[in-house]
C-alpha cells in the first residue's frame, strides 16, 4: 500500500461500483461538509492512537483528523475522484495516509491487524455469505474496536422511491447479528448525531452506533 491512490487501473473491485461514485463526486466539486464524522470524534477520543482502517473515506476528513490525532492510517475508496481530493487534503495537512482504491471485500487487508475498524455511513452492499459485515470484522486486531455509525430512521419506502432499498445494505443490526463471544458490544444505541451544516446527509438528525471491542 502506498502513500498515494492507486492509477485507477489497479482499482480492486466492480468497475460498475467505482464508477457510479465517480459520477456522483465528479457531479460536485465537494460531496461532504468536509469535517470529521460527529461519532468517530466522540467514539475515538478515549482510545490510544494505533493503526486504523478508514472504510469508505471519502474526501478524507476522517483520515486526515485520525492522522492528526497520531494515528496510522489506512484510507479504502472505491472512488478514485474521491481519493484524489482526499490525498490532497492530507498533503495540505501535512500529514501521511496510505490510500487503498478497493472494495473492501477486495481489498486484501491485512487480517486482525487494525486497532480500530471505523465505518462511517458506508455504502456496503449485502450479500448472502454476509462478505462485508466478515471483512469488517477479520480486520480487526484482538483487543481492537469496530466502530460502525449509520443513519437512523430511514425511510424505506422514500428511499426505494429514490432508487435506495435500505435492506440491500450492511447496517450495524447485520454486522452485529455475526457477533460471537470473542467480541464484547460497548455500544450499541441510537443517539442525536453531531449534524454537519453541509453536505450530502447533512438532513438526517439521528445515529445508529455499533462499538464492539474484539477481546481475541
Amino acid at each position: 500500500m502506498s502513500d498515494a491512490p492507486a492509477p485507477l487501473g489497479q482499482y480492486l473491485g466492480d468497475p460498475a461500483l467505482r464508477a457510479e461514485w465517480d459520477q456522483r463526486y465528479a457531479d460536485r466539486p465537494q460531496l461532504w461538509s468536509g469535517r470529521p464524522n460527529g461519532a468517530l470524534v466522540a467514539e475515538a477520543a478515549g482510545l490510544t492512537p494505533g493503526r486504523v482502517l478508514d472504510v469508505g473515506c471519502g474526501e478524507g476528513a476522517d483520515a486526515v483528523w485520525l492522522a492528526r490525532a497520531g494515528w496510522d492510517v489506512t484510507a479504502l475508496e472505491v472512488s478514485g475522484v474521491a481519493l484524489e481530493r482526499a490525498a490532497g487534503h492530507a498533503r495540505d495537512a501535512g500529514l501521511t495516509v496510505r490510500w487503498v482504491h478497493a472494495a473492501l471485500t477486495e481489498a486484501a487487508l491485512p487480517p486482525a491487524s487494525f486497532d480500530l475498524v471505523s465505518a462511517q455511513y458506508p455504502a456496503l452492499l449485502r450479500t448472502p455469505g454476509a462478505a462485508a459485515e466478515r471483512a469488517l470484522l477479520a480486520a480487526v486486531a484482538p483487543g481492537g474496536v469496530l466502530l460502525f455509525v449509520h443513519h437512523a430512521g430511514v425511510d424505506a419506502r422514500q428511499a426505494r422511491e429514490n432508487g435506495f432499498d435500505p435492506a440491500d445494505y450492511v447496517w450495524p443490526s447485520t454486522v452485529t447479528a455475526l457477533l460471537d463471544g470473542d467480541w464484547e458490544v460497548e455500544v450499541d444505541e441510537q443517539r442525536p448525531r453531531v449534524a454537519p451544516d453541509s453536505g450530502a446527509g447533512a438532513h438526517h438528525s439521528d445515529d445508529l452506533v455499533l462499538r464492539a471491542r474484539r477481546l481475541r
